[in-house]
């Protein structure tokens, strides 16, 4: 039987148009993980510009546990989230 997660990875990347991957997501995850899936986003991006930690912690009210664990992933080289907001704000890591 295939792993689960594995699955729904699978259709994740299967679902390539906005409004069904929005669906996708009011479907499968309450309006409590939806606003956890946007912190945790939100984080990582406030990381991404050089926010130092205990202000991103104070300013979305979160723990400093939380926001290591997204500069840990940002500092690996093979990072997929440090691709994505990369490309998306210039071109080089700045935590």
């Amino acid at each position: 039987m295939e792993n689960d997660f594995e699955d729904l990875v699978r259709i994740f990347a299967k679902t390539t148009d906005e409004q069904q991957m929005r669906q996708l997501f009011e479907e499968m995850f309450t309006p409590s993980e939806q606003k956890d899936i946007a912190l945790r986003w939100n984080l990582m991006k406030d990381l991404y510009r050089g926010i130092p930690q205990r202000e991103i912690a104070a300013n979305h009210g979160i723990s400093l546990c939380k926001i290591t664990r997204g500069s840990k992933i940002l500092k690996q080289k093979n990072s997929y989230c440090r691709k994505i907001l990369s490309d998306r704000y210039d071109d080089h890591l700045r935590i």
